[in-house]
């Protein structure tokens, strides 16, 4: 496995994904809640599993990827946080352009975690893809992660359907 940082804010440790992670990612991803503007339903145990081993599976193809998001006092799992190329068929096309993404677990709601883990994975970014735009994209009904994205930066620059809903595209250079 390639070198995974772990990067620190006031609050938050990111760090690479473990096998021990599966459990914790579990409970969030088939929890409504987490679900309803990523994918629509909750996920199933394989597809879990899936993700865990795509997580990891991005740090050795592209030496980025996703951190398992932790609270820095009790090692509580608050979610994930990090950077993709899931080859998404999307119009515009941002292949080949890294994709920021994050995904809290309902008690990490509301908390400033998201922006904060956010902000601190753009500043390793900004050092590894060295002025490269980063790109994301929301659901547009998923307010909460618009207004992280704002806070981070972001500024919309597409809409459009995506998997049956509309999705914003934000940008940040």
């Amino acid at each position: 496995m390639s070198d995974v940082p772990t990067l620190e804010t006031g609050r938050l440790r990111m760090r690479r994904h473990e096998v021990s992670d599966f459990e914790p990612m579990l409970e969030m991803w088939t929890n409504p809640h987490v679900t309803r503007f990523i994918g629509g339903k909750p996920s199933s145990r394989p597809d879990t599993w899936a993700r865990l081993l795509r997580y990891i599976g991005h740090w050795t193809a592209l030496d980025y990827g996703y951190w398992a998001v932790e609270d820095k006092v009790s090692s509580r799992y608050l979610g994930e946080i990090g950077f993709a190329d899931f080859k998404r068929e999307v119009q515009p096309s941002f292949d080949g352009i890294p994709e920021i993404g994050w995904a809290m677990a309902p008690w990490a709601h509301g908390q400033g975690y998201a922006t904060e883990g956010v902000k601190a994975a753009l500043e390793w970014g900004r050092r590894r893809f060295e002025g490269t735009r980063v790109v994301c994209m929301i659901n547009s009904d998923n307010t909460a992660s618009i207004k992280v994205a704002k806070k981070a930066g972001f500024r919309q620059y597409a809409q459009n359907e995506y998997e049956g809903s509309t999705t914003l595209f934000f940008e940040r250079v």
